[in-house]
């Protein structure tokens, strides 16, 4: 006996120490846990990295390019190579490859929870569940049937019972974190095909998690059903004690994590404690550690900042490191060689058939017939349905390890996900394009002719650095209670690579928030669409640089400079680019406290007048104090000339935007007459000769004292910096802007709606849907 097992100990390899002591001791560091684990993880991220950015022009999800590149990195690709698969992935660090890939995969199942909100598929509609209901149970039974072919063929001797409830559920998921990715980036979240494949993935991830419970309990090493029955009752078991003492202790931390204040880092320990502990259980139990990460997710309260702050902990490390390492284990496993032959290309296209037909020709047969969906719709619909993704893999791999799936089937069903996932954006693409309609309005402008009229802004935001004072300048706007009410949108733009956050509800007047979720080179279509579709007059936007200490402005990045660019060009009504230097403190003031300057420099133009009115609407408010000085060149002269500068390109600008000369001094005029009817004790205005670009600027400089100055884009006068990194701006906005200027004075700069400037709106109008009488759609909350 002690010989057979001094055999035994001999015949394993050696287990590898984790840390060397370095080249200079003659130790090579490969040999060693710790640098080969290290050496793994920086050429599995950068591999999979590189791939994402050359299949981004292709708009693939990052899960494509890091299942490709653990394949590319295994048997099938690289691996080929004995030296490089020795050498960089030996057979004795797998265990440690593996343990590090699923714990990481253990915290991003934790997220996928923390991400589902059972209480959105509590108020999923009959469409959805039927659409969740025949995209799982067709596609469950094409995969029984499939499974009898495979038996017969490449899978022989494989356990029947797990065999058939791997492959049924294996076809029937619908991968919910990918999918959601995918309407993000088609711009489709917020489309009735976007909501109710959202909902319908809810459900089916919920009764995939359910299905492939019950496989593992079935695939154990003892087939005994009383075995089983355990299993399935420890789990029911395991969940009635997590609902009841896992969830109230879940709850205790979140309602003493409240808003505004930072949670304790004891929160956290626990939470991710738990994460371990429930695993631990359901890995003892039988039914997969990760079981017990996914619960522990879904019952975080979702409400309040302790889940967003569970993300910010976590994600960046588990998705961005250990995740990748998940993909790269799976693709070791795959080799693509194994399928060679006819038989076996034949069950392949025989596997991606049947797959492709029960998700797309189900969810397609369901939207038709019994909902009436439009064809192009329900197409579109079977296509987002048919996405599969990580959740795809995890089954798969439990399949592989729990000896249900062999090397051959294993690799049939990887490639199956794989294509399925890569053909859903092109081909979703293509069939549904679905047209942004709204109704064609009037009051695109704060400049109008019915002042009682309701005015509608949509603010919009970056972080929470830019609230307070787009909480103070909407205080500001909202004028007196005989003029029509204020109405603003606040919209958050997160860049699509975040996540959701809760947004800072502004005050004192009607918000209606939304958040807008893109990559930052689309974000404007969001932001111009949304305008037209909620009639907006003005569009406020944060100018991309911010204030430092010393009072300089700082870019936050060409990215965000960018993005107001082509909101400017886009636009379907006004814009205001905000140069925030602390407008109001750096909290939000109330109405009694508000003691503000407001000036307006006047040169003329169209731009300008839109800076006048919606100076006068501020004028309205009784903390107001309005100044507009208009600047006047020598008679004979323009302001345009004054120094002789070559202008040419400013001069085109001006001619397609500004109004005639005659224009805006009879709407000058008009003001004249309404501040001295209505606004005697809030408005002073004068007129100022100037000669030259030196008495423009002291002009401007003997208003330096005031908190907000509102100034037109292009107004018909020579630029005042000899150069500027701000030509958006306008050749007042980047004077203004500048440092030469001042440190402490806010400045909005406004560009008048031009309904000839956007030759390729972003909305398709619609003449019957003209309903621009100051009502509103009933939902306040919009998603994006």
């Amino acid at each position: 006996m002690a010989t057979n097992t001094s055999n035994v100990t001999a015949a394993l390899p050696k287990p590898m120490k984790a840390t060397s002591n370095g080249a200079f001791q003659h130790e090579n560091p490969l040999d060693f846990a710790l640098p080969l684990l290290i050496l793994q993880i920086c050429l599995v991220v950068g591999f999979t990295r590189t791939l994402a950015f050359l299949l981004k022009p292709l708009r693939q999800p990052r899960v494509i390019a890091e299942i490709i590149g653990g394949i590319l990195l295994g048997p099938s690709a690289f691996g080929r190579s004995e030296k490089f698969l020795h050498t960089v992935f030996p057979a004795r660090s797998m265990t440690v490859l593996d343990t590090v890939a699923n714990i990481g995969l253990l915290f991003f199942l934790f997220l996928v929870g923390l991400e589902l909100d059972l209480r959105s598929i509590r108020r999923t509609g009959k469409k959805s569940l039927a659409i969740a209901g025949a995209g799982i149970t067709l596609p469950f039974l094409l995969g029984i049937g499939t499974s009898f072919v495979l038996r017969s063929t490449i899978s022989k001797g494989s356990a029947h019972a797990p065999f058939l409830v791997f492959m049924g559920v294996s076809l029937s998921i619908t991968a919910f974190p990918v999918l959601a990715r995918i309407l993000a980036e088609l711009k489709l979240l917020t489309t009735d095909v976007g909501r109710i494949a959202m909902s319908a993935a809810a459900v089916n991830d919920v009764v995939a998690w359910i299905l492939l419970a019950l496989a593992i309990a079935l695939s154990g090493s003892n087939t005994s059903p009383l075995i089983c029955l355990w299993v399935l009752l420890c789990g029911a078991g395991f969940l009635v004690f997590s609902i009841y003492v896992t969830k109230p202790l879940l709850e205790l931390m979140a309602r003493r994590s409240p808003e505004g204040e930072p949670v304790k880092e004891i929160y956290v320990c626990i939470t991710l404690s738990l994460v371990l502990a429930s695993s631990f259980v359901t890995d003892t139990i039988g039914i997969h550690a990760l079981f017990g990460a996914f619960v522990v997710g879904i019952l975080v309260p979702k409400d309040g900042p302790f889940p967003g702050v569970l993300i910010e902990k976590i994600e960046d490390l588990v998705a961005g490191l250990f995740l990748p390492l998940y993909f790269a284990s799976s693709g070791l496993k795959t080799n693509v060689a194994t399928i060679s032959g006819a038989q076996s290309w034949g069950l392949l296209v025989l596997v991606i058939a049947t797959a492709c037909f029960g998700k797309i020709i189900g969810t397609m047969v369901v939207s038709r017939m019994f909902f009436k969906v439009p064809f192009r719709e329900a197409a579109a619909l079977g296509f987002l349905m048919n996405t599969k993704g990580l959740v795809e893999l995890i089954v798969l791999n439990i399949g592989k390890d729990r000896k249900v799936l062999n090397d051959q089937t294993f690799a049939v069903l990887v490639l199956m996900a794989l294509f399925t996932t890569f053909i859903t954006t092109p081909i979703v693409m293509v069939v549904y394009k679905p047209a942004r309609k709204g109704a064609p309005y009037k009051n695109r402008t704060v400049k109008r002719k019915d002042l009682d009229t309701e005015l509608r802004l949509l603010a919009c935001f970056h972080s929470s650095r830019n609230i307070p004072t787009t909480i103070n300048l909407v205080e500001c706007s909202r004028g007196t209670r005989k003029r029509g009410r204020l109405c603003v949108y606040a919209m958050h733009l997160m860049e699509l690579s975040e996540r959701s956050s809760a947004i800072s509800m502004l005050s004192s007047v009607t918000i209606r928030p939304m958040t807008a979720i893109s990559a930052l080179n689309t974000i404007y279509e969001d932001i111009c669409t949304s305008a037209h579709q909620k009639r907006a007059a003005m569009i406020l936007l944060p100018f991309h640089k911010h204030q430092r200490v010393d009072g300089s402005l700082e870019s936050l990045g060409q990215s965000l400079r960018e993005v107001n660019q082509l909101v400017l060009r886009h636009s379907p009504c006004s814009v205001g680019i905000l140069i925030d230097r602390g407008f109001g403190g750096t909290t939000q003031v109330s109405s009694s406290d508000v003691s503000y300057k407001i000036a307006v420099p006047f040169f003329g133009g169209r731009d300008d007048m839109e800076a006048l009115a919606y100076g006068m609407r501020m004028a309205e408010h009784p903390g107001i104090m309005l100044t507009v000085l208009k600047v006047v060149p020598p008679s004979g002269k323009t302001l345009m000339t004054l120094e002789g500068q070559d202008t040419s390109m400013i001069k085109v600008e001006n001619d397609k935007n500004s109004d005639s000369e005659a224009d805006s001094e009879l709407f000058f005029s008009e003001f004249i007459q309404h501040a001295a009817k209505k606004l005697q004790d809030s408005v002073s205005h004068e007129e100022r000769l100037v000669e030259s670009k030196a008495d423009i600027v002291s002009a401007l400089k003997s208003m330096s004292k005031s908190n907000l100055f509102l100034v037109g884009r292009m107004p018909p006068v020579a630029p005042l910096l000899i150069s500027t990194d701000t030509p958006e701006l306008g050749p007042v906005g980047s004077f203004l802007a500048s440092s030469d200027f001042s440190s402490t004075a806010s400045v909005l700069v406004i560009q008048h709606y031009n309904p000839n400037a956007n030759l390729h709106p972003l909305v398709e109008e619609e003449e019957n849907e003209d309903t621009d009488d100051g009502t509103d759609t009933p939902v306040l909350v919009d998603k994006y």
